[in-house]
């Protein structure tokens, strides 16, 4: 490091640098002034601090790998984390006194971007390869250029492929195609070296990082799995005032063959009519606004069915028109076997011609439906407009300085036989006296299109998404409550699960793996044993160093 960046850094940070840090080849590239230590202390939680000692710009995954080593061979080893888009709730991608990774910088100043697509004949043999580095949304973009896109997302697009793969990634498409863990075919690794792994090389390492939650490598590349993207997609919200028909109308979809519908969510509406409470899209029209808050107004709560298919351009008059036209059918009568529609933003009936397999399909799904008459709303809007929804909301946040404000979110998982109680008791209970201050998802998700996430043990559970903003700087009373809601499900016995888990205890981070527990530890016994990745989880208190020997550790066998 060259003598004019040290003399901006004060003595202090000096003397907490791990030693013989900047003697290495990629010294030039570790940053230890207060400025860049301070900017990576936090994260988009904004509920904790940890400064870490310096910073790494890497430029290539070898420089990565050449600091871990570094780290394990220290006689003081130090703890590392990587870092995309600082998008965590609880540190856990900080690096207290160690080495934050600034992942971003392997895709800066490059003549390729790090994302190639690549395949054969026949669609289902394409793929991307991607840096974990690279945000979702540029995935997108690049894999439009040769008319595919990934199957599965998160809502928002803004966030690296390895900080949504070291969770899992999920969202409405996951009841169809899984979490987005569930579509990678291929991982590249740092560990202490880089190492591939796949279903059939380096299988549990494999499957330990996909939902790893970073404890066992940092991911340098990912290759996931596309298909041929769609042109358009008719985007629904239905209105439901009544949660026990809400949440059987959404199990109803999310049963439907690939006939069905492509994307499934929900969420709770409250009396907060404010844009932090709705920021996540711009869906409703003034008009149709204004009616949705009247009802929740006279209901104190309403429930939001969210639902789109895709389609293409070429083929709306055929099989997907019939989808098409059928989230614009709200109500309708049936007239022997045709469907008419009563009140419609497309008031074209269905001919009697249609199909019999196509004209049932339609006839179940939409005569089985039980929202509020009236309230179902559509819209027409290109597949990339779809999917980048909630990026619109949240530069309406930060045009109004609402974005970098804490957010003590809750995730969980709940199974689908207590759902109902979870209402009871959190929706119209623990909520009740609030507003919601962000958004609140409901959805069903199906287990058996997971793979390596921690989820409850029934076929069927619901995500629930408390996204919550502190604007008002109460951030530790929304915390409180995220608290009291856990408490509920321990006295009531709701077997749930934390989605981006946060624990102070092992004892509790031992309940949440379960079963899965000891294959855990075990791995990271072989692929971490000092505990210096992702630390800011706290999963591990002690060293596993004592427990296991040097052949057992892949990388060492090099040295």
């Amino acid at each position: 490091m060259s003598p004019q960046r040290l003399s901006h850094v004060p003595p202090s940070f000096l003397r907490t640098l791990p030693q013989g840090l900047l003697e290495l080849d990629i010294a030039d590239r570790i940053y230890l002034d207060p400025d860049t230590t301070t900017r990576f202390s936090t994260d988009f939680g904004r509920l904790t601090r940890a400064p870490p000692s310096a910073v790494l710009y890497p430029s290539s995954p070898d420089d990565i790998a050449a600091l871990v080593r570094f780290s394990y061979f220290s006689p003081h080893p130090f703890p590392v984390a990587a870092r995309g888009c600082g998008h965590s709730i609880r540190g856990q991608a900080l690096a207290p006194g160690g080495v934050v990774v600034d992942m971003p910088s392997l895709g800066r100043g490059r003549d390729d971007r790090r994302i190639n697509v690549s395949g054969g004949d026949g669609s289902s043999s394409w793929y991307v390869d991607a840096g974990g580095e690279q945000l979702w949304i540029d995935v997108l973009h690049e894999t439009l250029k040769h008319g595919f896109a990934p199957r599965s997302w998160t809502d928002y697009l803004h966030l690296t492929v390895g900080g949504t793969l070291s969770n899992a990634g999920v969202s409405g498409q996951a009841f169809r195609h899984g979490p987005q863990i569930s579509n990678v075919y291929e991982l590249e690794v740092v560990t202490g070296e880089m190492m591939r792994c796949s279903h059939n090389e380096n299988p549990a390492l494999f499957y330990g990082v996909l939902g790893g939650l970073g404890q066992l490598g940092i991911i340098t590349r990912a290759r996931i799995a596309v298909e041929p993207a769609p042109e358009r997609v008719r985007w629904a919200r239905l209105i439901y005032t009544d949660f026990v028909s809400f949440t059987r109308d959404q199990e109803l979809l999310i049963s439907m063959s690939e006939e069905g519908f492509d994307y499934v969510e929900g969420s709770l509406l409250m009396m907060d009519h404010s844009l932090i409470g709705n920021w996540r899209s711009s869906f409703f029209s003034d008009r149709d606004w204004e009616k949705v808050k009247l009802l929740a107004s006279q209901f104190g709560a309403i429930y939001c069915l969210e639902g789109a298919v895709y389609y293409e351009m070429a083929t709306a008059s055929s099989v997907d028109q019939v989808k098409v036209l059928l989230l614009l059918s709200s109500p309708m009568q049936l007239v022997g076997l045709v469907p008419t529609i009563i009140s419609s933003q497309d008031p074209r009936p269905y001919s009697s011609s249609m199909p019999p397999s196509l004209l049932l399909v339609f006839i179940r799904d939409a005569s089985l439906l039980s929202f509020v008459p009236g309230f179902a709303f559509a819209n027409d809007v290109s597949y990339m407009g779809f999917l980048d929804r909630v990026h619109t909301g949240e530069l309406k946040l930060r045009s109004m300085g609402l974005w970098d404000v804490p957010h003590p979110w809750l995730n969980i998982f709940v199974p689908k036989s207590r759902i109902r109680d979870f209402e009871i008791g959190v929706f119209k209970g623990i909520l009740k006296p609030n507003n919601s201050m962000g958004p609140v998802l409901i959805y069903p998700l199906k287990k058996n299109k997971y793979m390596s996430a921690v989820i409850p043990d029934e076929e069927i559970f619901y995500s629930i998404g408390l996204l919550r903003s502190a604007i008002m700087g109460d951030w530790e009373h929304l915390d409180d409550q995220n608290d009291e809601i856990l408490r509920f499900c321990r006295r009531e016995g709701i077997e749930y699960k934390q989605y981006l888990p946060h624990y102070t205890a092992q004892t509790d981070w031992m309940k949440h793996f379960g079963l899965k527990w000891n294959a855990f530890v075990e791995l990271k016994r072989r692929y971490d044993p000092k505990l210096l990745l992702s630390p800011g989880q706290r999963i591990f208190t002690s060293s596993l160093i004592e427990h296991v020997s040097e052949q057992e550790i892949p990388f060492l066998k090099l040295y």
